[in-house]
C-alpha cells in the first residue's frame, strides 16, 4: 500500500481563551496557517484527538469540531489505523473562506454514520493487496458469466422499453416470484410482491413508513441489523435476544414489554448472518406462535435460504403465516449478483402498496434491466442450475476453511460448522480485542469483521467467510491470521 511520507509535527501555540473567536475557530485558524505556510507538510501526521486536547487545553469535542471542519476543506484526510494527515494545502484553504460550514450540515443529518469499523471495511474491500476474510458477498469468479450472456442477448428481443416500471416492480417478475414463493409453501400473489432496490432498501421503506419514533426492534443478538443504522436512524431503538443452537431465545422477551403498534422482531432464521445459526423447524413453530399469541410483528430475512449443502433447511416462518403478521424478504445479492440490485418483499397487500408508493418517492423503481434479466433468469432454468453449481461450490470452500481452522486455530478458538451460507463464527479467547485485532490484521493485509459490529455488547468473535477469497488466499488468510492472533495472546 502506499503511504504519504510522515513528518513529525510540533505543536507550541494554544487558544487564547479572551479571544472573542470560538476555541474551535482558533484552532482552525492556527492549524490552516500553519499548513498553508508549509510547516506542516503534506503527508505529516496529527497526534491523536486526546493529545491535542491535552496540548491545546480544550475539551476533546472541541478538537473534534475543529478537525472534522478541516476535513470538509480537504485539508485533513485519515485512514483506519493511521491516524489523521495533512492531504492538501494552498487551494483547499483558499476554499475554506466559503461561507457554509459543511461539517456543521453532515453532522445534523438525521441518518447516523456507520461506526469507523464498518467505514473502514467498506472503503477497504476496493483496495487491492486485502485478502477478504469477511466479505459478505460470492467471489467474482463464481459469477455465471455465460450464463448471463445467454440471458442479456435473449432479452434484446423481449424488453418493449426501459422507461419506469409500476410502484410494485416489473409484472413478469413478480409473477415468477410468485409461482417460486407458492412452491415453497409462501402463500403469494404478485400484487404481494414488491421488489425492492436489494433487500437493505425493504428494511428502510419499513423503518420511514411503519414504525414511530421511539419504536423498538428486536433482534438476535449478535444480529447484522446491529451492523447498520437505518432503523436508529429513524429514532427506533434496538433490543438483542440471545440465541442457543436451536436459534433464538424468544422467552427471554417478556409480553409485557410489548407495545402494540410500537415493537417488531427481526431475525434471520436460515443460516443466521453472522453466526451461521439454522434455526430449528420446533423452533420456529414457538416463535410464531409467540409473535402471533403476542400480536408482535416480524420481520423475516431469508438472503441465504437457498444456499443450503447437503439437506434442505426447514421451510420459511412466512409458509405459516396466514393472517399477514410476517413480512418476507428475499434478494439475489447471495445467490447471483448483488450489483443487481434485487429483492423483494412479500406481505398484505395493503402494507405492499404502502411501502411501493413510499419507494416511488425515493427511487422510482429498482433497475429496470435488472428486473428483466432476473425474469429470465426464473424462468429459463438457468438461476436454479447456478444455484447447483454455487452450492457445491461453497461447500468446497467450507471443508477447506475449516481444515485450515483445524490447523491453525485448534488450540486457540472454537467455531461452528455451517450448514449453508458464507460464514463461520469464530470465537476467539475473551481477553482478545478484536479492534486491536482488526488493525493488527490491517498491518498483515487481511481484512476481517470483528463481532462488535453486529453485537449490543463486548465480542471476541469473527464472521469468517469462506466465499469471497479465492481458494489460496483463504488458507494463506486464515494461516496469517492465526499467527496475528497467537502474537496478541
Amino acid at each position: 500500500m502506499n503511504t504519504a511520507p510522515e513528518q513529525k509535527i510540533t505543536i507550541d501555540w494554544k487558544p487564547d481563551k479572551s479571544d472573542n473567536r470560538p476555541m474551535y475557530r482558533q484552532i482552525v485558524d492556527y492549524m490552516s496557517e500553519m499548513i498553508a505556510s508549509g510547516h506542516w507538510a503534506i503527508g505529516s501526521r496529527l497526534p491523536s484527538q486526546r493529545s491535542l486536547a491535552q496540548q491545546f487545553g480544550v475539551n476533546r469535542s472541541t478538537i473534534t469540531t475543529a478537525m472534522e471542519e478541516l476535513s470538509s476543506y480537504g485539508v485533513l484526510g485519515g485512514d483506519f489505523g493511521r491516524g489523521t494527515y495533512v492531504t492538501s494545502n494552498t487551494w483547499s484553504l483558499m476554499m475554506s473562506a466559503a461561507p457554509p460550514d459543511w461539517g456543521t450540515y453532515i453532522r445534523s443529518g438525521s441518518f447516523k454514520p456507520n461506526v469507523p469499523t464498518i467505514q473502514a471495511i467498506n472503503k477497504l474491500e476496493f483496495v487491492e493487496g486485502y485478502i477478504r476474510l469477511g466479505t459478505g458477498e460470492l467471489a467474482p469468479e463464481l459469477f455465471p458469466k455465460k450464463a448471463m450472456e445467454d440471458v442479456l442477448g435473449r432479452l434484446s428481443s423481449q424488453i418493449p422499453s426501459l422507461n419506469y416500471l409500476e410502484p410494485l416492480g416489473l409484472p413478469q417478475l413478480r409473477e415468477a416470484l410468485a409461482r417460486r414463493l407458492q412452491a415453497q409453501g409462501i402463500p403469494a400473489t404478485p400484487s404481494s410482491i414488491l421488489i425492492t432496490s436489494g433487500s437493505l432498501q425493504a428494511l428502510q421503506l419499513i423503518s420511514l413508513c411503519m414504525l414511530q419514533p421511539g419504536s423498538c426492534v428486536y433482534t438476535e443478538s449478535p444480529s447484522y441489523l446491529k451492523s447498520l443504522q437505518v432503523f436508529q436512524s429513524a429514532g427506533m431503538k434496538l433490543h438483542g435476544l440471545p440465541m442457543d443452537n436451536h436459534g433464538l431465545v424468544y422467552w427471554n422477551l417478556p409480553p409485557s414489554s410489548l407495545q402494540q403498534g410500537r415493537s417488531l422482531l427481526y431475525t434471520i432464521p436460515t443460516f443466521h448472518n453472522p453466526t451461521g445459526t439454522l434455526m430449528t423447524q420446533k423452533r420456529r413453530e414457538e416463535l410464531f406462535r409467540f409473535c402471533q399469541n403476542n400480536r408482535l410483528p416480524i420481520i423475516e430475512d431469508d438472503a441465504y435460504g437457498e444456499l443450503w449443502f447437503d439437506e434442505t433447511p426447514p421451510k420459511p416462518m412466512k409458509t405459516m403465516d396466514r393472517s399477514g403478521l410476517i413480512l418476507y424478504l428475499g434478494t439475489i445479492s447471495k445467490t447471483l449478483a448483488p450489483g443487481m440490485r434485487i429483492g423483494w418483499l412479500v406481505g398484505p397487500e395493503t402494507v405492499i402498496e404502502r411501502l411501493g408508493d413510499v419507494k416511488m418517492q425515493i427511487d422510482y423503481g429498482a433497475s429496470s434491466l435488472s428486473q428483466w434479466a432476473l425474469k429470465e433468469f426464473l424462468e429459463s432454468g438457468l438461476y436454479d442450475l447456478h444455484l447447483t453449481r454455487v452450492r457445491q461450490q461453497l461447500k468446497k470452500r467450507r471443508d477447506l476453511a475449516l481444515n485450515a481452522l483445524n490447523t491453525h486455530f485448534g488450540d486457540i478458538a472454537t467455531w461452528n460448522i455451517p450448514q449453508g451460507s458464507f460464514y463461520i463464527w469464530l470465537r476467539l479467547p475473551a481477553r482478545l480485542s478484536t479492534d486491536r485485532l482488526f488493525t493488527k490484521a490491517l498491518e498483515k493485509n487481511l481484512l476481517i469483521n470483528p463481532g462488535s459490529i453486529y453485537d449490543y455488547e463486548k465480542n471476541t468473535a469473527l464472521r469468517l467467510s469462506y466465499a469471497y477469497a479465492a481458494e489460496d488466499k483463504l488458507e494463506q488468510g486464515i494461516a496469517s491470521l492465526a499467527q496475528v492472533v497467537r502474537s496478541m495472546l
